[in-house]
């Protein structure tokens, strides 16, 4: 008496492309390009709120905010231009840099002489409901627009 256990070729076929038809339905629904975009978006938001908070700090210190030179922060009792990614005085521990740099950079901006600022960040998506309208903001940081879409913060005092 001959036992036969395991599967025919037509059966290991239909299953390899049923697996293959789910995954290819579950990578379509979840999109994982567009969910690194979006966690991208978000990191970029919360810092330009991390530096904003800072700049806020800085502003009850010294009743100006800092000097902008080449969209960077300037702040000479702490070591000049600060670059993205290093140390600012005792303001933070660490000033952010874009999830892509050196790629993309923020942009900050002083305006109305010391009393109001601007920051900048670019966004991966262009259909992102906080962003820019078409990219307007490029026109007060010459050389910070690297992709069209652009998500700005301001001073309490400042308008968009």
């Amino acid at each position: 008496m001959k036992i036969n256990a395991g599967f025919t070729l037509i059966e290991l076929i239909i299953v390899i492309a049923v697996l293959s038809i789910l995954s290819v339905a579950v990578l379509t629904t979840l999109n994982p390009i567009t969910q690194f975009q979006k966690a991208d978006d978000a990191r970029r938001k919360s810092d330009l709120g991390q530096i904003q908070k800072a700049l806020e700090s800085y502003y009850q210190d010294h009743s100006s905010y800092p000097a902008s030179v080449n969209n960077k922060i300037s702040d000479p009792q702490n070591g000049g231009t600060i670059a993205w990614g290093s140390a600012w005085g005792s303001y933070m521990n660490m000033l952010p840099k874009d999830p892509e740099a050196p790629a993309a950079s923020y942009a900050y901006v002083m305006t109305q002489n010391g009393q109001g600022y601007r920051l900048y960040a670019t966004l991966d998506r262009t259909n992102d409901p906080q962003s820019c309208n078409g990219g307007s903001a490029c026109a007060h940081t010459p050389g910070a627009c690297i992709k069209p879409c652009l998500y700005a913060a301001t001073s309490p005092n400042e308008t968009q």
